[in-house]
């Protein structure tokens, strides 16, 4: 065993580093990863809820139900969605609370047993969790009715359904997810080996 692959431990024992230049990202410590977590998970949740707050507030104050942002493109328009993604389960609010309940308490559970996975499995979870809250505060406190107020336009005439910071949270998270399972080194997907 080679210098470079040893790292003394605070009480003198030598354990083994994987020497993956990415095994920086790989195997946290628990309160790393809490300081990765709580803060993507409630800072992501008050940026949607701001931003709600503020486009809202001020279109209205304006007496307007849109502002265009880049003419043809990309415009902020008031819409309330009564369902989930694409409309779908519309008018279910309890569903969609039930169901919006029991997924924040499953990403808190996966990350609380998450143990020593790397940061970007953290920062999923925690992006995850916020985008289900911040969706989950309007059907319980908006009639059951979700903010939207992003609208694109993809192709001349044909817009993207509207929707919130909420939303392209949740969308980064599954990105990240599917980036993470094919680029995460194999080292960071099983437990490290204890060297003897």
């Amino acid at each position: 065993m080679t210098e470079d692959t040893k790292r003394r431990t605070g009480d003198g024992r030598q354990r083994t580093e994987d020497n993956n230049p990415l095994s920086v990202i790989c195997h946290q410590s628990s309160v790393i990863r809490h300081l990765i977590f709580w803060p993507v998970f409630i800072g992501g949740v008050i940026l949607d809820l701001w931003s709600k707050s503020a486009v809202f507030g001020w279109l209205e104050s304006r007496g307007q139900d849109g502002f265009s942002i880049i003419d043809g493109f990309l415009r902020l328009q008031l819409a309330l969605n009564p369902g989930a993604a694409f409309g779908i389960a519309a008018g279910q609010r309890w569903l969609l609370i039930t169901v919006s309940i029991a997924a924040v308490i499953a990403v808190v559970v996966l990350f609380l047993f998450s143990g020593r996975a790397s940061s970007l499995i953290h920062i999923t979870l925690g992006l995850f969790a916020a985008g289900v809250c911040g969706n989950l505060y309007d059907r319980l406190f908006n009639d059951g009715l979700v903010r939207d107020f992003i609208d694109v336009v993809y192709w001349p005439g044909r817009h993207w359904p509207a929707f919130n910071v909420a939303d392209s949270l949740l969308c980064i998270a599954v990105g990240l997810l599917i980036l993470s399972t094919i680029f995460t080194p194999k080292s960071c997907q099983k437990p490290a080996q204890q060297q003897k």
